[in-house]
């Protein structure tokens, strides 16, 4: 048996525990009893039911996680039973244990927790995918990114440096996370206040932004698109700015953010040669020989593990989401599983 968050989507109060059969895999299956899991802003619109890949119905949120296997299919010949490992699922993840295909996993690195390995495949594979395929990052760029704070801040600003970016530049959404972000590696880490814009052009100095991380939407996505270079690219892959501090969203002020969203001028694109690209790794999940090579070419980065800002129970998991849904935490929220039954 395993246990299991399920929900139908409306509100983080509707995550229930249950307990469920656990199958056999497949024959490309592997079972993991997972001791860690990674939460990540799609889950909170997946429970909100906002993500557009959200399951209809009854169903288990969450994306990654990491533990031991404890069943392989007859097909798989590369993982074996007790090795530690961190994967993505779509969606599933909320639970004390995943099937899912053998290719959707790694090891975890012998130096690293499980709640590490918990919190780096999407938040990595996020930075990677967007900064290499999307935003074609090249030697020199500067790279605007913004949540530095976050997972996925701290993936980028790593890949960043190691695929040979030149000025880094970080916000991040009060002063208290300034610190931390600075001592990531990032040049300049700005607040997005009152003064953003003024602070931006300061730490650019002239410069076109390249490559943009873009997660936040209205206002904030505007002052960087404005200011990329020519051939620059904003790489959009969430839009924070709809996240609400409550258990289920309003949908007057979704509908006002909504209709009042950055709206872009293809012929005037042209004109300012500039770019916009959007992603969301549902798209890298439902093409696994891509995720595959993707997760190979990122272990050729001699990558540290990520920073785990949050730890709590499985039985706190409803909480967890909360927390990270507010934006006070830094680095990664993780969930730690301590019991497989």
């Amino acid at each position: 048996m395993k246990r299991t968050y399920h929900l139908t989507a409306g509100s983080i109060d509707n995550l229930r525990l249950r307990e469920e059969r656990l199958p056999q895999p497949g024959p490309d299956e592997i079972t993991v009893a997972v001791r860690a899991i990674g939460l990540n802003f799609a889950d909170v619109f997946a429970i909100w039911g906002l993500y557009s890949a959200t399951p209809k119905g009854d169903f288990t949120p969450g994306l990654e996680y990491a533990g031991d296997i404890v069943a392989v299919g007859e097909n798989v010949s590369e993982r074996r039973i007790g090795e530690r490992v961190m994967g993505v699922t779509r969606f599933g993840g909320y639970t004390t244990h995943v099937t899912n295909d053998h290719r959707y996993v790694r090891p975890v690195p012998d130096s690293w927790s499980y709640e590490e390995g918990a919190g780096y495949l999407v938040q990595g594979l996020t930075a990677y995918y967007a900064l290499k395929n999307l935003g074609d990052l090249r030697t020199g760029d500067t790279v605007l990114v913004h949540s530095a704070g976050g997972g996925v801040g701290t993936q980028a600003v790593r890949l960043a440096k190691a695929m040979g970016a030149g000025t880094l530049i970080g916000t991040v959404g009060n002063t208290g996370k300034v610190e931390h972000t600075r001592a990531l590696g990032y040049d300049h880490v700005l607040v997005r206040d009152e003064q953003f814009e003024q602070n931006l052009d300061l730490a650019l100095d002239g410069r076109g932004i390249d490559v943009i991380l873009e997660c936040i939407g209205g206002k904030i996505f505007e002052i960087g698109y404005e200011r990329l270079a020519p051939m620059g690219r904003s790489v959009v892959y969430g839009s924070a700015r709809y996240a609400q501090g409550q258990d289920k969203p309003n949908k007057l002020k979704l509908l006002y953010q909504y209709f009042t969203r950055p709206k872009l001028d293809p012929q005037n694109m042209i004109h300012l040669n500039r770019g916009v690209l959007g992603f969301n790794l549902i798209y890298l999940y439902e093409r696994a020989e891509l995720m595959d090579r993707l997760l190979d070419e990122m272990s050729a980065y001699d990558i540290t593990a990520p920073h785990v800002g949050a730890t709590f129970s499985f039985d706190e998991l409803p909480d967890a989401v909360r927390a990270f849904r507010d934006g006070g935490t830094l680095g990664k929220v993780v969930v730690q599983v301590r019991e497989n039954s």
